[in-house]
């Protein structure tokens, strides 16, 4: 019985952001909107908008950026954006941005 190398067999080791960014740029990977270098760079592509991009990272953390920060209610249209202390919470209107208080 012969041995066989881990990448031999198929398994390879976990890439970093950079080969992942590098494997896009070139044409060997596909843009994944699940990983956040996917969806980096269709942003950058002007594939997707920063605000479909936006929804898919609620939709990675279970909806947590998919939401509004007072209310809950889903984000489906345009998410209006307050930061507060270096954190960015999104709203599904203007006039909940203005109420929320963390």
């Amino acid at each position: 019985m012969t041995d066989y190398a881990s990448e031999e067999q198929g398994i390879l080791k976990e890439k970093n952001k950079e080969e992942k960014e590098l494997d896009m740029e070139i044409g060997q990977a596909d843009e994944d909107v699940y990983t956040q270098e996917g969806v980096d760079h269709l942003v950058e592509d002007g594939e997707i908008s920063p605000e479909e991009a936006g929804f898919m990272q609620g939709a990675q953390g279970g909806g947590q950026l998919g939401k509004d920060a007072l209310t809950g209610e889903p984000i489906l249209g345009e998410a209006y954006e307050k930061e507060i202390d270096g954190k960015v919470y999104r709203f599904v209107s203007k006039e909940n941005a203005e109420k929320f208080q963390p």
